[in-house]
């Protein structure tokens, strides 16, 4: 265990070269290894990523600093847009301590959700790569608030990511739970102090957070590296989904018959199925999410069937739900309640209380939009959502039993609204 705590503290060296280059035929791609002169120990050390993924792993950050990539329709970005991989030193407020690969992969993620909702203040929490709450209102503290609420057990330890100034209410906020980083386009006078009452909290300033709208319509350069050395590579996926008017009313047909769903969207749920879909961006695949009045419910990740991922964003709805309920009535989290209960300093009743009210509102789900990264196979993943009370689904379509799915719609009482966004969110 000692050694363990030891690695996690220790500065990797990197091998990796100064500059990296990567020709697509005649066209060349110029990189440069970022590095950062910090204090560690009481030492001013320059160095990279201080690992990768895990301790033991050497790793190295690259930014894009020459080349002007286009093959055949597609135009990639150029240098001048970095985000992530040009975060210097006076970015850094405060360090903590030189960041790790994941550190800047969450920013790097929070940003890629946060490109779509600038129109309003909005706050991602992002945990291994993945948002674990995100929302979105009037102000920025109440949206880092919903975020923060709608699981506050994964967003322990995370990465906090906003698209607005950090201000005081917002940073007094963040300061008050644990998170490894925080990452704002520019901090009111005053809120870094609030923040720096966490020590080791890593206080970023990334200038361009308030261009992102602009990253929206650009490709980048997608890699994914074999085991067997090979390299994959890929056109970053485009969202065509912008506006209601970009998502279509569900219609199929089946040997001969034609279905359509019955009941269109109201605005409301045309503003969460955007929101959902613009957040779905950011989730690892398979998934499935509820979400209402702008901030994430139930968020399913990375399962391998679909109706599995609708059941697992339905059980952490209802275990954040009842977490977050006991911690406001008891100042404890359900699981210490439990301890307590199972050792006689609590009382049954009050866990049997959390629970049942858990249940009545089924974890906050009902009149949530249903969201679905890819077309639904059969009918039963969409069932699921239907039985928690959601009023409205958005997913690609495109599936043979498309109107399966309709029908479960047409079936539900009071009737499901069901759009198409005509093209799928794989992340992987």
């Amino acid at each position: 265990m000692d050694d363990l705590k030891k690695a996690y503290k220790t500065i990797m060296d990197d091998h990796f070269p100064d500059e990296m280059t990567i020709a697509f035929g005649d066209k060349k791609l110029v990189y440069r290894k970022r590095a950062w002169k910090l204090e560690e120990g009481g030492m001013l050390v320059e160095k990279g990523l201080r690992y990768g993924e895990n301790p033991g792993q050497e790793a190295a950050l690259y930014e894009l600093v020459n080349g002007n990539l286009v093959l055949g329709a597609c135009k990639f970005i150029e240098p001048g847009h970095s985000l992530v991989s040009a975060i210097d030193e006076r970015m850094m407020i405060q360090p903590g301590k030189h960041p790790g690969k994941i550190n800047l992969t969450d920013i790097d993620n929070g940003l890629n959700i946060l490109k779509f909702l600038m129109k309003k203040p909005s706050a991602v929490i992002i945990k291994h790569n993945n948002p674990c709450g995100v929302a979105q209102d009037a102000e920025l503290a109440q949206a880092f608030n919903r975020a923060y609420r709608a699981d506050r057990i994964a967003a322990f330890g995370g990465a906090v990511v906003v698209n607005r100034t950090m201000d005081h209410d917002t940073a007094k906020l963040i300061a008050a739970q644990y998170f490894e980083v925080v990452a704002a386009p520019s901090y009111a006078e005053g809120s870094v102090d609030i923040l720096k009452k966490r020590k080791n909290l890593r206080i970023i300033e990334i200038p361009r957070i308030d261009r992102l709208e602009e990253y929206l319509a650009i490709r980048f350069v997608d890699f994914k590296s074999l085991i067997d050395g090979g390299i994959i590579v890929q056109q970053s996926p485009l969202c065509t989904v912008r506006t209601k008017e970009d998502l279509k009313p569900a219609r199929a047909e089946y040997k001969g018959i034609a279905y359509q769903i019955e009941r269109m969207p109201t605005e409301k749920e045309y503003e969460d199925m955007l929101f959902g879909w613009f957040v779905e961006q950011g989730v690892t695949s398979n998934s499935v999410l509820y979400v209402k009045d702008g901030c994430t419910v139930g968020i399913g990740t990375g399962e391998q069937d679909r109706v599995g991922v609708a059941e697992l964003a339905i059980v952490k709805a209802y275990t954040k739900y009842a977490d977050l309920l006991c911690f406001d009535r008891h100042g404890i989290s359900y699981k210490e309640l439990e301890l307590a209960v199972e050792k006689g300093e609590r009382k049954k009743s009050q866990l049997e209380d959390i629970d049942r009210e858990t249940k009545e509102a089924r974890g906050g789900i009902p009149d949530s939009a249903m969201v679905s990264d890819a077309f639904f196979p059969f009918r039963d993943g969409v069932d699921v959502g239907i039985k928690q009370g959601i009023t409205s689904i958005v997913q690609p379509g495109g599936s043979e039993r498309d109107f399966e799915s309709i029908i479960a719609c047409n079936e539900a009482n009071p009737r499901v609204a069901m759009v198409y966004t005509g093209q799928r969110a794989f992340k992987h």
